[in-house]
Parts: C-alpha cells; structure tokens; sequence
C-alpha cells in the first residue's frame, strides 16, 4: 500500500507518516517546507512543492492508493481577511487535486476538514454530524465546500473518500510558537517565561484530541470499507469540553513551572462552546481516544521542556 500525505511535514503530518509506517505502508510526503520537528525518514519519499503548482500534481499523485490531504494556507481567524485568498488557495487547488486523484486511479481520499468552524454556532451540544453546518468564516465555508465536491466526485467517479472533522489536537510536535493550538502556544509560552494571552474571560469551550489519538482516526478512515450509503464524514475528538479556564488549571497540576496568563477582548470568531459527538466514529471505524487531557498535557511538556525555543518560529500548526 502506497500513501501520499500532503502537508507530512506539519504537525499532524509528521505524526501521521509514523503512523502510516507503522502500518507497512510506503509513504510519499508532499509539502512546502521540511520539516521542523522531525529529521527525514530515510525509507521517506519527499518532495517539497506547492499545491497550486497543478503541473506536478500528476507526479505526486501517481502510483497512490491513498491520498491524505492536510494542507491548508489560512486560518480561521486570518480566513476572512482575504477569503477570495482562501478560496483560490484551498478550494480550488483541491478541485484541481481531485482531478488528478481521479485520473490516476487513487483508492481513498482522507481530507482533514475542521469540528470547530464548519457547524458555526452550535444549537446543540454535544455536536453530531448532521448538525446544521453554517460556519462564521471563511475557513469554515472552504473546508465545507471541499467536502461537497468530495461527495460530488465520488458520485460522478466513484472516487472514494473520509471526511474527518477535526476538533483540537495537541501534543509533542505542536509548535509552540504557532498562531493556533491553544495547549502547544500556552506551553510554549510558560517554557519562555511569558504570561498565556486569553482571549475573552476564558470560559470558551473547546474538545481538545491528543495527537496519537487523531493519527489513529486517519489510519482507520484509510482502511475503512464502506458501502454505497456508508456514512463518510466523522467527527474526531475527545467527545469531552473544557473550558480555556480549565485548561490553564490542568497545565498548573501538571507541569513544574509557574503559569502567569492575561486576557484579552474577546474575538468574533470565537463561538461559545464547541464539543463534538464521536459516537458515530467509534460505532462505524471502531476508532476510540485512549490518552485524557492530563497525560496529554504531561507528555505535551515533557516535549517543550526538551526544545531550544529559539529555534522555533512562528507558523502554522
């Protein structure tokens, strides 16, 4: 079995080819840039490229049975500064990979689309899939809009596909001077004597998902046989909420530094509370999430504690 994971050398990525390896799988990287967490994997195929680039998609797609794309250029908070950018940059390029995918035969596409933008402001709690989806940004409507072509290409090709839609993930790899991933940031932060930045009083609530415990969906959505009406989109979390408040409370009982925080004006982007519903996946891709917030956090620092700050610059997560 042969996998091209593009964006392989981000944080999810670089834990999904460990993963994928683990399984026998040959894996091909696409990204562009390597890699700041991890050394290249001799056994490794990469190619550093942009995916806009659509000449060189055929050769990056060629001889894949598995597609993962994980690639993204904005966030939801900088989306809808520029969400003509957004669109150009993420649905279309997609569009165009789909294209190749479909030309060249691939077995199954696993896209990681976004728990906590494409259901906007949420009527019910915990979320299930087929909550109303009317995100409040831009990065919610392309993640959103990517999942209709991929239902509109497997009902026009065949070409098979998952849907994951990802809540927070964290843990060792995360980089801790991002402009997301709030456990990673706040790590980072106490690592470097710096108070955490709140934004609102803190009582946002979000699912956060440890990074071992999301690499495993993605693998089990790869090897899942689903029929005609199979449901394809799944929820991936921890099915439980904290607030930031909490949050900040667990990295206090489980590291060994002081944490200082201060708070900021609240962001419109920001919905109160979002908690997905994972019953779906854990009943359809026997996928279940085995690490909780506190180990999860302990292992989180353990990591930061053995970095050199000063070699992590800001980016993505």
């Amino acid at each position: 079995m042969k996998a091209l994971v593009i964006g392989g050398n981000g944080f999810i990525g670089t834990h999904l080819v460990s993963a994928l390896k683990a399984e026998g799988v040959r894996v091909r990287v696409f990204d562009r840039y390597p890699s700041k967490i991890a050394e290249p994997d001799p056994t490794v195929e990469y190619i550093v490229g942009d995916l806009g680039n659509h000449g060189a998609l055929n050769e990056i797609v060629n001889g894949m049975d598995w597609v993962f794309h994980l690639a993204y250029t904005t966030l939801p908070k900088t989306s809808n500064d520029d969400p003509v950018y957004d669109v150009r940059s993420n649905l279309i390029d997609t569009i165009q990979l789909l294209q190749e995918c479909n030309n060249f035969g691939v077995k199954k596409f696993v896209f990681v689309s976004s728990g906590g933008t494409v259901y906007g402001v949420p009527q019910t709690v915990p979320i299930k899939e087929d909550h109303p989806t009317d995100p409040i940004c831009s990065y919610g409507i392309t993640k959103l809009a990517i999942e209709k072509y991929l239902q509109l290409f497997y009902h026009l090709h065949n070409l098979d596909y998952v849907v994951l839609r990802l809540s927070n993930p964290y843990g060792p790899g995360q980089n801790p001077n991002a402009r997301q991933g709030a456990i990673g940031v706040f790590l980072g932060r106490i690592a470097q004597g710096e108070a955490i930045e709140i934004w609102g009083d803190g009582k946002v609530v979000r699912d956060y998902v440890y990074i071992d415990d999301a690499v495993n969906a993605f693998v089990k959505a790869a090897q899942y046989k689903a029929a005609q009406h199979d449901p394809r989109i799944f929820n991936i979390g921890s099915g439980e909420g904290h607030s930031i408040n909490e949050i900040i409370d667990s990295v206090r009982d489980a590291i060994d530094s002081p944490v200082k925080s201060k708070y900021l004006p609240s962001r419109d982007l920001d919905v109160p509370k979002n908690v997905l519903d994972i019953s779906l996946a854990q009943q359809k891709l026997d996928w279940y999430p085995t690490v909780d917030l506190s180990d999860g956090i302990s292992r989180s620092w353990q990591w930061i504690k053995s970095l050199d700050l000063t070699k992590h610059e800001t980016a993505t997560a």
